[in-house]
């Protein structure tokens, strides 16, 4: 065979190249994407509300604030409330993703394994019975409500031996009891269901920098713990048996996924109040542009979910001016028809 001297070697092919390079670029041009449209949702929560202000006023009360009313309520009402909208988003949407993946049910809500409940539960026996009304406080009692309500689900569920299904129905059960118990508490003590029927609502109304401070540590933790477990998920996906034989430790990765939903949903709810269907539609959302790998799933959703939430926060913002209607109230409206079309797809149970 003769071979032209003068011609040069080929290079070879480069180690990523192909559909799964071209695959992770256009996730990653995609996550950019996410990015541009949550700044604009953000800046469109500090810009627009009950209150008409002219855009050169909004950029003042930022960055040349003097004291004015228009000032106080950009830079000390809309300006907590809209990252405050950013990091309980972000934890509902990484609590959700997490949640499905680690019971393998896609139907599957922070709610499932009774943190929010147990949350909720514990703010209102703090209000009733050792008299909380700081908004701060909130969040210990919510923290430690959720992490007690999730050891006792892992206990029941059955401890190391705990299984999805287990687990899920522990969780139905415990939620069923806690939702009776806050319903009575609230019922027979007229002062905690007068501090607990806004908050339970779900609000980003009453925001300020002082909460988002209180949560945001709590909020980072669970966050780190949703990312490191995002392998583990990865390989949990593909079943108990197969995910063992490619070395991963099952208890470990449920009791970190655990925590980190502990943590995520025990602030975020503290914070806001119990607030719904984020964590279930933004997973399949994301799911349908990344497709299961959760290394790609969780920063989606991380993205996406504030999306949802501040745009939701404006909408009701704009609907009843001059009054709002509560965020809690509009993603209930928008979550439960999506909920029901979820609930109809022969596809759902392919998680």
């Amino acid at each position: 065979m003769l071979v032209d001297q003068d011609s040069p070697p080929r290079a070879p092919a480069a180690p990523g190249a192909g559909p799964i390079a071209r695959t992770q670029v256009t996730r990653g041009a995609g996550l950019l994407a996410a990015a541009a449209v949550l700044l604009a949702v953000m800046a469109a929560s500090i810009a627009v509300g009950a209150k008409d202000i002219p855009l050169d006023q909004v950029w003042h009360g930022l960055f040349h604030y003097s004291g004015t009313d228009d000032d106080v309520v950009v830079r000390e009402l809309r300006l907590p409330r809209t990252v405050l909208g950013l990091v309980v988003g972000a934890a509902l949407g990484l609590a959700g993703a997490a949640m499905q993946a680690l019971t393998r049910n896609p139907l599957a809500d922070p709610g499932l394994l009774g943190v929010n409940a147990g949350a909720a539960a514990a703010v209102v026996t703090g209000i009733s019975f050792f008299g909380v009304t700081s908004p701060g406080a909130y969040v210990w009692f919510a923290l430690a409500g959720a992490a007690a309500v999730s050891v006792l689900v892992y206990a029941i569920g059955g401890s190391r031996s705990a299984t999805p299904v287990r687990l899920a129905l522990a969780g139905t059960a415990v939620t069923a009891l806690l939702q009776g118990w806050s319903s009575a508490v609230q019922l027979t003590d007229s002062v905690a269901l007068d501090r607990m029927r806004f908050w339970q609502v779900g609000s980003l109304a009453s925001a300020d920098m002082a909460t988002v401070r209180r949560v945001v540590p709590f909020l980072a933790v669970g966050a780190v713990l949703a990312f490191a477990a995002a392998r583990p998920l990865n390989a949990i996906a593909l079943g108990d048996d197969t995910a063992r034989a490619l070395g991963t430790r099952l208890t470990g990765t449920r009791v970190a996924v655990t925590a980190a939903i502990t943590l995520l949903c025990g602030a975020a709810t503290a914070a806001c109040g119990p607030i719904v269907f984020i964590g279930l539609m933004v997973p399949h959302m994301v799911r349908g542009i990344t497709g299961p790998d959760m290394r790609w799933t969780l920063p989606y959703a991380a993205v996406l979910s504030p999306v949802l939430l501040l745009g939701s926060d404006v909408l009701g913002r704009l609907l009843t001016r001059p009054a709002e209607l509560q965020v809690g109230i509009v993603t209930a409206i928008v979550g439960g028809p999506v909920f029901i079309a979820l609930a109809r797809r022969s596809r759902t149970a392919e998680l």
